[in-house]
Formats: C-alpha cells, structure tokens, sequence
C-alpha cells in the first residue's frame, strides 16, 4: 500500500506518530500482534481496509 500510494516509511511514521523502527515490525512480518488503534492509523493514512495489509497464515508446523 505505501507503494501504491507513493509514499515513504518515513513520511508514513510521521504522519501517524510512531517511529520507523516500530513501523518495520508489521511491515517486515515480524509482528505478533498490532493495536487495533495503530491499524486504524495506518489505514487511515494509506486511505484503505486492514484486509489490504494484513493476511492470515496458518503457522508452520515445527
């Protein structure tokens, strides 16, 4: 969604009040979890739904 809307980590952290660093959490997979305040923010700002970032994955078997 940053790319379509042609916009910037950055510019995105800024607009919505968190750092970069915790942006990437989500943005790179790594999150176990997210506010529901901190998604409504992102979709918000990247004017769109959470089904249009987010994604279920069942988690792998060890």
């Amino acid at each position: 969604m940053l790319a379509k809307r042609k916009m910037k980590s950055k510019d995105l952290s800024e607009k919505i009040g968190i750092t970069v660093a915790n942006l990437s959490i989500p943005k790179t997979e790594k999150a176990k979890a997210i506010r529901f305040s901190t998604l409504e923010m992102i979709c918000e700002a990247l004017e769109c739904q959470p089904e249009d970032i987010l994604a279920f994955e069942k988690e792998k078997e060890q």
